[in-house]
Parts: structure tokens; sequence; C-alpha cells
């Protein structure tokens, strides 16, 4: 039966969440969307349902997140935890306040700790302020996010911007004190009438002290690093048995190929190594604004060779080239396209032989899934830190659709050489 029950606000974060929890020990199977009624529980000790509410209306967003934790709780979890972006990507009226609300009434404890700090990528909390590198957040670039410019440094003011309750602080000097001073810290903050703690996090050991101290609460909310030292809990508990190989996954034979819709620099940077050594092909959606005719040049060109070497398809471009085609036929228009265009893509790849493939981008990954009609995926091992290689399930009767190893990142993630190393790493 599954322990830990996870509800992410984007799709990449959660497939990070399940890498981070296979590599602690916890047999973990992502669930995209609200599992339907009488959905059969996975054989898991965690379960992540990834939802697409990170920029939704806050109603849709609280609707959605509650109706995970109900299918959760009826399956079994026991503790529950709400992942969201490292840099608390959030606007003025939420969804990271209304949806934490939402979840600890429905869970009756009222309060929840909030730590975003992930130091492996350089995102780290003190005096809760929220720091990228040595920069605090407004001023390291997401200031200008076009859709959650994060303007504040100071998580507890943001956040107490998103609730009707107040915030309190564990600061670093109480956190360097270990997981008992932590405890205390957070039932002084909950008998002062606090339903909300920002804590400070540098390092990978403040953040397993935390973990440590919200043992026996039942829910927990912050980015992937946050979650990391909850499983040992379990194990402790007696609950969690120590399992040899968490991420095993049945070999998958077929085809190779990447997706690529991300135009962030790492993915830029990785489409420029790709081409030394894999074939390339980048599609122009501003010469040919037809997700269709792109889709039919995408495939036709895969002709030949698919088989031979994992083959590259991506749409990603400069950020002067986005803006361009965004002008010409508006932001809206423009997502449609390429989102369309590589969803095409993605299916006819499948139906001609591919079995492992990488996507990149957040909105590409959801496109693509959701366009091969995948409903979850068990978490493998990791290709990359934060990217598993993961069995697809699909939706309709089993044994109707060919196996599928996926990858789905984040556009900001992996070393420069990802697209080419990736196929080397064993699922």
């Amino acid at each position: 039966m599954p322990l830990f029950g996870c509800i992410t606000d984007d799709l990449t974060g959660a497939t990070d969440l399940g890498a981070m929890l296979v590599r602690n020990g916890m047999r973990t199977v992502l669930l995209i969307g609200v599992p339907a009624l009488g959905h059969p529980v996975p054989d898991a000790d965690a379960l992540v349902v990834a939802l697409p509410t990170r920029t939704a209306p806050a109603a849709q967003a609280v609707s959605q997140s509650l109706e995970a934790l109900v299918w959760l709780r009826d399956a079994g979890c026991r503790q529950f935890f709400f992942r969201y972006s490292p840099t608390f990507d959030s606007t003025e009226a939420g969804n990271i306040g209304p949806v934490g609300d939402a979840l600890a009434n429905a869970l009756g404890c009222g309060f929840a700790l909030a730590c975003p700090a992930t130091p492996e990528r350089a995102c780290t909390v003190y005096q809760g302020h929220l720091f990228v590198g040595a920069t605090l957040l407004h001023e390291s670039g997401m200031a200008r996010h076009p859709l959650t410019p994060m303007t504040d440094a100071n998580l507890v003011r943001v956040l107490g911007r998103q609730t009707p309750w107040p915030v309190g602080l564990v600061p670093f000097a109480i956190v360097e004190h270990g997981p008992a001073a932590v405890r205390d810290a957070l039932t002084r903050l909950k008998e002062q009438g606090r339903h909300w703690a920002i804590a400070d996090a540098l390092g990978e050991a403040h953040l397993h002290t935390l973990g440590t101290a919200v043992a026996n609460h039942v829910l927990v909310t912050g980015s992937t690093a946050m979650a990391a030292g909850l499983p040992e809990n379990f194990r402790s508990s007696g609950l969690l048995k120590i399992q040899e190989a968490p991420g095993l996954l049945p070999p998958v034979e077929g085809a190779s190929a990447v997706i690529a819709g991300s135009c962030a620099r790492a993915t830029l940077a990785q489409l420029g190594v790709a081409r030394g050594s894999l074939a390339v092909l980048e599609l122009d959606p501003f010469a040919t604004p037809d997700a269709a005719e792109l889709a039919t040049q995408a495939l036709a060109w895969a002709e030949g060779k698919l088989g031979t070497s994992p083959v590259v398809i991506a749409t990603s471009a400069l950020p002067d080239n986005v803006a361009n085609l965004q002008r010409k036929l508006g932001r809206e228009a423009t997502a449609a396209l390429v989102e369309t265009t590589l969803a095409t893509v993605a299916e006819g790849l499948v139906a001609r032989g591919v079995r492992r493939m990488v996507v990149a981008g957040g909105e590409t990954s959801a496109a693509v899934v959701n366009r091969l009609g995948v409903t979850s995926l068990r978490i493998g091992r990791e290709i990359a830190p934060g990217v598993p290689w993961a069995l697809a399930e699909s939706a309709g009767p089993a044994g109707t659709k060919p196996a599928l190893l996926m990858a789905l990142k984040s556009g900001d993630i992996g070393a420069a050489g990802f697209f080419s190393e990736a196929f080397a790493q064993p699922a």
C-alpha cells in the first residue's frame, strides 16, 4: 500500500520529484492528472499526481488538488507533499497559498511548512529570502517571467499575500540546531496562530533536518529537494522496506528519438552539441505556420533514419525568433502551433517504431503524453539529476499499445551533452 502521496503543479516537476523518491528508496508511480474513481492503485511506495495547475485560475488549481488529495487518501497514503518550483513560481493571488490552505484544511492540520530551497540548483532560503546563486530572486531574471513574475525575494511576504492566514519563519539559526529545535519552533508558530512557516535552508543537511522535524506532519510543501529527507522517516518507523532496485524497469527495444520544444538556454546548448553526433531537424514554424505541414515534414525526414541512431526533432529557437513568431501569430497561437506540431510528431514516431523518447520542455511534455494517451509513468533510474527514464502506461485496454520508455525534462535541466548521452543510460 502506498505511504507517501504527492501533488505537483506541473509535469516535469513531477518527474523530478519521482526521480528523487526512487533515488531515496521508494518505488514510485507518477499519475498524469487526477485518476478516475475506481482507477487501480499502483503497486508503489509513493504516488505522484501531476497537475497542470501552476498558472491555472486559483479556483481550478484548488479544485483539482483537492480531487487528487481525495484519491491519494483513499489509496492509503499517510503523509502528503505539495511540490512547486524551486523559484516559488506564483502570482500575487497564488497558486501556492490557496492550494496549500485547501490541502491543510481538508487534512485537518491547519498548518504547513514551506521550503523551496534546492541547493544543487543554487536555490537557497536565508532569513526567509530566496536566493538564486548569490542573487536575490527578484534580481535573478525571474521578475521578467511572462506568467509568474517574481518581484519579491521575501517569501514570508510573498506567501502572506496569497493566504489570509499569518505566515511565520523558521530561521537559519534554529535549523542549524537540528530537528528538535525546528519541531519546537514549529509548535510555537502554531500556538501563535501561524498557519504557514517558511523555513531557511542553505544545504542538503538543512533539508534533511527539516525532513526529520516534520516526520509527523500530515502535510509538507516545497521543492523536490524538501522531500528528500522524508523517505527515511518511513524506514525509521518500519513502514518502508529497504529496496535493492526501486527504479528497476523492464528492457524496452526499439528506435530512439528526442522531441524538443523548450527554448531554454540549456536545451539550445543541448541541440548545439547534438548536431555534431546525431541527426537533427530544426523545424521553422515562422516559415511554415501550419502544424499538420510541419509534422508531415518532420516524419518524412525521419523515415530511413529511425533505428540507426537517435533522431532529434525540435522547434526550439532563440528568444528573438520566438518573439518574432509571437508578434506574427500571437502568444497563445504560437504555443498551440508548437505543441500541436510536436505532439503529432511524437504520435507518428511511436507508430513508426520509436520506443525510447526524450521530451524537452514542460508544455511540450504535457502535449506529448496527452496525445499518446499516457496516464501514468513508473519511474526508473535517472539519466541526469532530476530526469529519470519512466515506463509509460497508456489509456485503454492493457496491451493495446506498445511499451514506451520516456524521459520528460524541464528545458533548463541537463548538461550540454544530454541529448547525445541520454540513450546510453540504462533504464
